[in-house]
């Protein structure tokens, strides 16, 4: 893979506005885990491996188990996601691929259950978010850090 271009350095500009709504999701109240577990999702969907990379890094350092990373992309499978964790990763798959899914009523129904209207709307903040990290990473072809 042939890097095209590095977005941050191209456009500072929007390189700061993205950083900002990053600091906000990083500081919205959502539990980390479960911040970094929709990133890697979205992220394994859009196939960048950048944010693959890197969110797997960090959720292995704040504790997240080599198991529950390995079954994420078949969480609806395992038995290892609490229902607040089932719930989000299903609206990240729908939000993810809205054009495709449209959002459906039984996976709005199920986050609701799980969390607040305030919630929710952070949520949906944070799986856009990455949705835009990873458009920009994986359409610009930037590699992943190697260890």
């Amino acid at each position: 893979m042939q890097a095209r271009l590095n977005p941050l350095k191209t456009c500072p500009k929007a390189y700061e506005a993205v950083r900002a709504l990053n600091a906000y999701v990083q500081t919205c109240g959502l539990e980390h885990s479960l911040l970094e577990l929709v990133k890697i999702r979205a992220s394994q969907i859009n196939a960048c491996a950048f944010c693959i990379d890197m969110h797997v890094k960090v959720a292995r350092k704040a504790g997240e188990t080599e198991q529950r990373l390995h079954l994420l992309s078949a969480w609806r499978e395992s038995s290892l996601f609490s229902e607040r964790e089932r719930a989000a990763l299903a609206w990240t798959e729908s939000l993810t691929r809205i054009a495709d899914t449209h959002a459906p009523d039984s996976d709005y129904a199920a986050l609701k259950a799980q969390f607040t209207d305030e919630e929710m709307v952070k949520l949906s903040v944070a799986i856009g978010l990455i949705n835009v990290w990873n458009r920009l990473m994986a359409g610009f072809q930037v590699a992943h850090a190697v260890d």
